[in-house]
């Protein structure tokens, strides 16, 4: 069974998107969604500026977990 997102959660990417420059644990928004399989995502900077915006599949990203560490 897929996750449920909505607009504004943020996701975990899960794997490496190198055409985005965008690796496995970035963090990103939920922008749109699109019914039950495939979500808008923006991917921004440390300093606000957007790295990417795409539509992934609800499978290529993740809830956040209490656990989650953000690093530079």
């Amino acid at each position: 069974m897929n996750a449920t997102f909505q607009e504004l959660d943020t996701v975990v990417l899960v794997r490496d998107l190198p055409a985005s420059g965008l690796r496995a644990g970035g963090l990103g928004a939920v922008v749109h969604t699109y019914g039950s399989e495939a979500i808008e995502v923006e991917f921004v900077t440390a300093s606000g500026q957007t790295q990417a915006l795409l539509t992934l599949n609800v499978g290529d990203v993740r809830a956040v977990r209490d656990s989650d560490l953000l690093s530079v």
